[in-house]
């Protein structure tokens, strides 16, 4: 009677294992329901948008093609949003220019102030060439104000992106005084945006991983690359459709 009885309860211990192990098998693994991400949309306008974009060689796109750029990009990612928009793109920008440049160029061109998006992005040669930081806490209100009043004097049509890292590039070869004074001059561009209730992108850290990823610098060793220009995008384009609807 004790050998039966010890038998069935063997014979059901390894019953209850199997029966564990098969329920494990065909367990329905059920994946994580993460949130979509919001889908862009941007209305159909009556009127041509019209976008500018300001700045230096971050903007004209040094080293990458014409379309490659992120003013164009940009450009490219709005209209398809919406294929019924007819978006034009203007560029004042140059290879080397400072705040100063900048000023100069705006007042010489003498743009119309009926854009409905305007992106600043300036500053890297003010630290380059080792200019007074005071300069640019001066000019970089003034064109700040500039750019509001070339956005139909909307401040809600700006938007300011910060300035590169080229220490991440093998041209600045990891020199970390650069990191130290660009990551000042983004500060004061971001408080001020902060202050005055102005968007402000930040991109920076996407060029602190030019080092670790070559692909992210253009073939000069020092630009952004057009894949670098494209993540760019991609954080300045929800802004802009918002910038838009306003």
């Amino acid at each position: 009677m004790v050998y039966t009885l010890k038998i069935c309860v063997l014979f059901l211990s390894f019953l209850f294992i199997d029966c564990q192990s098969d329920n494990t098998e065909i367990r329905s693994v059920v994946p994580p329901q993460n949130p979509k991400p919001t889908q862009l949309t941007l209305a159909t306008k009556s009127e041509p948008i019209k976008y500018l974009a300001l700045g230096d060689s971050y903007t004209i796109g040094q080293s990458v093609c014409e379309t490659c750029r992120f003013p164009e990009q940009l450009k490219t990612k709005l209209y398809n949003l919406n294929t019924q928009n007819s978006i034009s793109l203007d560029i004042i920008a140059k290879t080397g220019w400072t705040t100063s440049n900048l000023i100069s160029a705006i007042n010489s061109q003498n743009p119309s102030t009926d854009y409905d998006l305007v992106t600043l992005l300036i500053g890297v040669n003010n630290q380059y060439q080792g200019n007074s930081f005071s300069e640019y806490e001066k000019e970089f209100p003034d064109l700040v104000n500039k750019a509001i009043l070339l956005a139909k004097g909307d401040k809600t049509n700006l938007i300011v992106v910060s300035i590169p890292d080229y220490a991440y590039t093998p041209f600045g070869n990891g020199n970390k005084r650069v990191s130290t004074e660009i990551d000042q001059y983004n500060s004061y561009a971001q408080n001020y945006c902060a202050e005055n209730s102005i968007i402000f992108v930040n991109i920076t850290d996407i060029t602190r991983q030019g080092l670790s990823n070559p692909s992210l610098v253009a073939s000069d060793n020092l630009h952004p690359s057009e894949k670098a220009y494209t993540l760019f995008v991609e954080r300045i384009l929800p802004k802009a459709v918002d910038a838009l609807q306003n």
